[in-house]
């Protein structure tokens, strides 16, 4: 599933390639991903004018000009594709057979430009919903989100606080816990843990002070990179070009079962676990 670092990936694409843009159609041919009538969607959407997009949690929102609220949820393989209706150049990336599971399609136009954005889901798991904006504070899913880990509000005091309401509770399981702290899934959280130098079978009650703060850093400091790489694709993500993210080829653990840990004087081999019904990596030597 696009975590953090892929869903801020494709936001920051979507604001500089379609804000401004008119829906002038929409195709699907998977009805179910959109949580309302389609007719009732369609007539909330088509006409008009997409102002703005931001990011919440792992939630990607469409803010229209007659007030509404597009949501979409890309799940555990969707990604978003956008296309020039006109060029004639061929991109390289839609050819690809991951970006070839296109089941919705909104149609843009700007004064002479013609763009599409299109949904490519190989599961079909992803999640479209269309509300009002003001009923975006009491939204049943979205009010319930933890703090976002990469605002600038978010400090190391909040951070603490936040452990402290379960302190018996690893601090894998808490960082994975979207009602805490939002957007981060199994790819961050062992590669966070890693950076940190801590076990993340560990109780977060055992957690003394310094460990606190370099937890708090590596998250920054995890997250930040990957959004620079334009994310992980580990399997399905792509971005809105088609392409494929560039933190894969900078992993530390995640994925290396059986290789040598990476970290300077370790000779610790990378191990896999289940935890919880989840894959986890670590290195038993150096995470303590």
């Amino acid at each position: 599933m696009p975590e953090l670092p892929e869903v801020e990936t494709i936001v920051g694409d979507l604001n500089k390639k379609i804000r401004g843009y008119q829906i002038i159609s929409f195709w699907t041919d998977w009805r179910k991903t959109i949580k309302i009538p389609l007719a009732e969607f369609q007539k909330g959407i088509l006409g008009k004018r997409i102002e703005k997009i931001k990011r919440r949690a792992k939630n990607i929102l469409f803010f229209l000009s007659n007030g509404k609220v597009m949501l979409v949820h890309l799940k555990m393989t969707g990604h978003l594709l956008i296309k020039n209706q006109k060029s004639k150049i061929k991109n390289q990336f839609f050819a690809e057979r991951v970006n070839q599971y296109i089941h919705h399609i909104w149609f843009l136009k700007k004064g002479h430009s013609q763009l599409s954005l299109e949904f490519s889901d190989l599961r079909k798991f992803g999640k479209i919903e269309l509300f009002d904006k003001k009923e975006l504070a009491d939204h049943r899913e979205l009010s319930k989100l933890g703090l976002e880990p990469l605002e600038k509000s978010f400090g190391l005091e909040d951070f603490k606080k936040i452990l402290k309401k379960k302190p018996n509770w690893s601090i894998r399981d808490l960082l994975l816990d979207q009602r805490f702290i939002v957007g981060i899934g199994n790819i961050y959280v062992s590669e966070i843990l890693f950076d940190a130098g801590i076990d993340p079978r560990k109780k977060v009650s055992s957690l003394i002070e310094k460990e606190k703060r370099k937890i708090y850093i590596s998250m920054i400091k995890i997250l930040a990179k990957a959004i620079e790489l334009r994310g992980t694709s580990d399997s399905d993500y792509r971005d809105t070009f088609g392409a494929p993210g560039g933190f894969q080829k900078v992993l530390k653990v995640y994925g290396r079962t059986g290789e040598k840990c990476l970290r300077k004087n370790c000779k610790g081999v990378i191990i896999r676990e289940k935890l919880k019904q989840r894959s986890s990596f670590r290195c038993p030597i150096c995470q303590k």
